[in-house]
């Protein structure tokens, strides 16, 4: 299947928690037909401690969605 989307283009999503939302597209997941927004979908992970970070935590990191819950923005 061809994807519309590519990565850097600025999309708004029109399903989920995000809706109305307007983002660029960090990245393009073809295979699962999803794809990862600037600043939408965002989750808590936790990380081990290491030698980065001796303390471990959390952080927040953007998750991929279905590339069917975004459209290309319109253009101004």
């Amino acid at each position: 299947m061809k994807l519309k989307i590519k990565k850097g283009d600025m999309v708004k999503v029109i399903a989920g928690d995000d809706k109305g939302k307007v983002a660029k597209v960090l990245s393009v997941l073809p295979k699962t037909s999803q794809v990862i927004v600037e600043g939408c979908k965002i989750a808590k992970k936790a990380i081990k401690p290491s030698d980065n970070n001796p303390k471990g935590g959390f952080i927040s990191k953007e998750m991929p969605m279905d590339i069917s819950n975004v459209k290309k923005a319109e253009e101004k």
